[in-house]
């Protein structure tokens, strides 16, 4: 029983209008869900499977060695290392951009002082529905990958590859994160 001061008892209209604010508190935080982003609705229970429709997504082949690794990536990030699904849903197009620009040159001295330089990769992707055709989603995602540019010429195409690397597991992390949104809205018919 709730009491007030010195042990007397609580108005029972005040007592009536806690409780009823203490079930409507409870009946509005009851209508919130919480589930992973990643995840599709499962028709067999009320809950969500597990298994991600990202993993029914093929992506195309492209024609660079920059884009090869964002499409190398992007595979085994959306189906955990296991390759290309057989029986794809999606068809994912892919067009990835590069560029170098220097950001910086800070050469007082002559001798192996590096310069940097800044390494940005672009991919614009269309998802489409393999059994209707019809494109279900496009977007453009881009990442900068900074790094130095010492003066030997082979360290120097060296740094630039890394930068390459790094940019495009960065980039396909983006992309398997736009790609999951919008499958979400897509199959939620927003």
């Amino acid at each position: 029983m709730l009491f007030g001061k010195q042990g007397e008892s609580l108005n029972p209209t005040f007592r009536v209008s806690l409780l009823a604010g203490l079930a409507l508190s409870l009946a509005v935080a009851s209508g919130c869900t919480v589930r992973p982003l990643m995840a599709t609705p499962d028709v067999t229970t009320s809950g969500y499977a597990s298994v991600p429709a990202l993993s029914s997504i093929a992506i195309a082949p492209v024609d660079t060695r920059y884009g090869q690794e964002v499409r190398n990536h992007l595979i085994f990030l959306l189906n955990g290392g296991a390759g290309q699904p057989a029986g794809a849903r999606y068809t994912v197009d892919l067009s990835v951009t590069r560029s170098s620009t220097a950001a910086a040159r800070v050469q007082v001295r002559t001798d192996n002082e590096p310069t940097s330089s800044l390494m940005t990769m672009t991919a614009d992707y269309k998802v489409t529905d393999s059994d209707t055709g019809s494109v279900v989603a496009t977007g453009r995602r881009q990442i900068s990958s900074a790094y130095d540019v010492p003066r030997q010429e082979f360290a120097a195409l060296r740094a630039e590859r890394d930068a390459e690397n790094r940019a495009a597991r960065e980039l396909a992390e983006q992309l398997r994160l736009a790609l999951g949104q919008d499958l979400a809205r897509a199959e939620n018919g927003s």
